[in-house]
């Protein structure tokens, strides 16, 4: 936990306006790919048919847009940055098994992998000093 505490303190220290431009752009992305799955049910059906077969399809059609939006709006935000990043996380491996288990989409598949490296990388580095996060912490 002091580890995380000392990577937090070294963040907050050396953050820089180009790591919150890419915070933005990555919530402004999965706000916007949450809209799109909203808008075309039918694309994200087809999506995740290929472990549909294991069960909870319904559940992902219900849980996939909000949590891109919803996550998406916060992560623009800075605020609760890491469990919106956590609620993604899963959304994220899911699609890249899906290229594994359904047809390859090499386009899909590299930009599903990007998405989550950058997520990880915001997972643990945090929101930064231009978030709601931060100016909530100042405000203590």
């Amino acid at each position: 936990m002091e580890n995380v505490k000392s990577l937090n303190k070294w963040a907050n220290a050396h953050t820089y306006l180009p790591v919150d431009l890419v915070r933005i752009v990555l919530g402004v992305f999965l706000f916007m790919k949450g809209v799109s799955f909203v808008t075309n049910v039918q694309y994200l059906h087809d999506l995740i048919s290929p472990i549909d077969r294991f069960g909870g399809g319904m559940f992902l059609l219900h849980y996939i847009a909000p949590a891109h939006m919803i996550g998406g709006i916060m992560i623009v935000l800075g605020l609760l940055t890491r469990w919106a990043i956590a609620a993604q996380l899963p959304i994220l491996f899911g699609a890249i098994l899906i290229n594994f288990m359904g047809h390859m989409h090499s386009e899909n598949l590299i930009l599903a992998i990007v998405v989550l490296l950058i997520c990880v990388f915001f997972l643990f580095y945090g929101s930064g000093k231009r978030s709601a996060d931060y100016y909530f912490k100042m405000q203590q």
